[in-house]
């Protein structure tokens, strides 16, 4: 298909519309197609991260404790071990104690996926989170 708009219709109960309008109004979307754009971008996006060979990219963040016993240098052995995938990291101090690291993955998204959680399961991390993305190839 083309690069043009072309409108659809859809058919939904009221009270999901209803629901919809009121995440469209909480995330301050344009209008019902921005949102659904966004919806199906998503799910395009999900899709690729369940095919293993899919380049994909994603964001690891870490917080954990500063003066945890050999934390950071664990963390930078594995960003070395893993530097074909691990594009850039960056170390911010939020407190005296605490601090985040952000870690940028770009690769296959087996092997993304793989090494995030083996960074989320490194002792002494606090709290962690990902986020998949894609490397925009494949979504419009």
């Amino acid at each position: 298909m083309g690069g043009g708009v072309i409108r659809f219709g859809v058919s939904m109960e009221a009270e999901l519309v209803e629901s919809f309008d009121r995440l469209i109004a909480e995330r301050g979307y344009p209008s019902r197609s921005e949102a659904l754009r966004d919806l199906v971008r998503r799910e395009l996006v999900r899709r690729e991260w369940d095919r293993p060979e899919a380049e994909v990219a994603a964001t690891v963040s870490l917080v954990y404790e500063h003066h945890e016993h050999h934390l950071q240098d664990l963390l930078t052995e594995i960003q070395h071990r893993h530097h074909e995938t691990v594009v850039s990291s960056t170390h911010v101090h939020l407190d005296a104690h605490n601090c985040l690291e952000v870690v940028i993955l770009r690769g296959p998204s087996d092997r993304i996926r793989k090494l995030a959680d083996g960074l989320l399961a490194c002792r002494g991390v606090k709290h962690g989170g990902v986020v998949a993305t894609t490397t925009g190839k494949n979504v419009t």
